[in-house]
């Protein structure tokens, strides 16, 4: 009864799209393997999981199969695990004493849902406000991709987003909002292909409700050229 129960537990924060934590949950010796050994063993792991589905390794279309997923989830969409991809914040001093906001948007965000390893597709929009260090436009896209490489809840993504920068500006003046469609939700379960889920942080003086006003009116700006 009490295996029942803990299964229905486990049911319903993947179903409901529940995280556990603000941090990744990481096991103590994440690092303790190679990425070569890491994608020799997951290779062995797909391939049984095709095998036990009944599919043919043997066909030239699925026999590559293990050896490229095994490389995509180390290399690609779950490098964001490892802290040697995390891109170095460089800031800069404020010389040309730029004291409004400045708004990075629609970041494209490629994400994998921790629930079901599905898909998380969407656009990430990230703002602060300078107390005299700026950091490059491009490394605000780099941090967002950095984080969202990874087994994911979007809640948690936005806020790492927004302490990572804050940590590099050295300061709580950050704001993210996050928009993304969700496949766990759209091709699964439910599958309402029509829905998208919309998350927030905001720190500092995006706190304050005017300063969100402009921040959300920025984000809504016409930028098709």
């Amino acid at each position: 009864m009490k295996t029942d129960k803990n299964m229905q537990q486990i049911d319903a924060i993947g179903d409901d799209h529940i995280g556990s934590s603000a941090d990744t949950p990481m096991r103590s010796d994440a690092f303790k393997l190679t990425s070569d050994e890491k994608i020799d063993i997951i290779k062995d792991d797909v391939r049984h999981i095709m095998e036990t589905l009944g599919l043919d390794l043997d066909d030239d279309s699925l026999k590559g199969t293990p050896l490229r997923v095994a490389k995509m989830f180390v290399k690609e969409i779950f490098s964001g695990l490892s802290p040697d991809k995390k891109p170095s914040a460089s800031t800069f001093d404020n010389k040309y004493k730029y004291g409004e906001m400045l708004v990075e948007k629609n970041i494209t965000v490629y994400s994998t849902c921790e629930h079901h390893l599905l898909p998380i597709v969407g656009k990430a929009h990230v703002a602060y406000i300078s107390n005299g260090t700026v950091i490059g436009l491009s490394k605000m896209n780099r941090i967002v991709d950095y984080y969202a490489k990874r087994p994911q809840v979007q809640e948690r993504l936005t806020i790492q987003i927004v302490k990572e920068l804050q940590e590099a500006l050295g300061t709580d003046d950050v704001a993210c909002v996050v928009d993304a469609k969700h496949l766990c939700v759209n091709s699964r379960g439910i599958r309402d292909v029509a829905s998208s889920t919309v998350t927030s942080e905001f720190g500092g003086q995006f706190k304050n409700p005017e300063t969100r006003r402009e921040f959300l009116d920025y984000i809504k700006l016409d930028t098709d050229f």
